[in-house]
């Protein structure tokens, strides 16, 4: 990717993961547009950056900036809108279109780990752990969410190069080494590890049309 200049268009560019991964994009000679809700919080400062201010609930403006981009993709979060309705579901719904309308395929979704694979159960530990210590944390709603964000891609979306990356995350620390996909290991992984992973993946064909895990080989 370092050899030509691409187009990303990332949501959640002010989040802990879309920091990282828009540092990287830009660190790699690429163009990023942004939507975000609060510019100020954009740290970054480059010319091939572009920050436009605006929500995912926009539909307009998703449509707007998709086109001419290469790449999308969303890390995208809020537990507390979450846990009422599936914005973000209603977000890709929206989204989708918008990337056919341009003529964009490659999509990324950053979902969690305790997100369910379609139509099947999550293993009995992850069961657990996600009827406790992730209902107890008010997650349920971000996870049922993601779940219908998966099952959209699935069913609706066959004809876009999506990849859904369901990351553990554990906090910002330095990098713990490098993230692989697997449909049953995962790691606990840095919000840094993550956006490696989603930027070098997004890329990977191999990866489309897979909703893996990721660990630490």
């Amino acid at each position: 990717m370092k050899n030509s200049q691409s187009i990303f268009l990332v949501f959640g560019a002010t989040g802990q993961t879309g920091q990282h991964f828009v540092s990287q994009a830009l660190m790699d000679g690429h163009r990023v547009k942004a939507l975000v809700r609060s510019p100020e919080k954009v740290a970054i400062q480059n010319p091939n950056l572009e920050v436009h201010q605006g929500s995912v609930s926009e539909s307009g403006k998703v449509r707007d900036l998709v086109a001419g981009v290469d790449f999308v993709a969303a890390m995208i979060g809020d537990a507390k809108a979450q846990a009422e309705e599936n914005i973000n579901t209603t977000f890709v719904k929206q989204l989708v279109p918008a990337m056919r309308q341009h003529g964009v395929k490659r999509f990324l979704y950053q979902a969690g780990g305790f997100t369910k694979p379609y139509k099947a159960s999550l293993p009995f530990t992850s069961r657990l752990l996600k009827n406790t210590l992730v209902r107890f944390s008010g997650l349920l709603g971000q996870h049922r969410d993601n779940e219908g964000v998966l099952e959209f891609l699935i069913e609706d979306a066959a004809d876009i190069e999506w990849i859904v990356h369901r990351a553990s995350i554990l906090s910002n620390g330095p990098s713990k080494g490098i993230l692989k996909r697997s449909k049953t290991k995962f790691s606990l992984a840095t919000f840094k590890d993550c956006a490696v992973y989603n930027y070098r993946t997004i890329t990977d064909e191999s990866a489309i049309h897979s909703y893996d895990l990721s660990y630490y080989a």
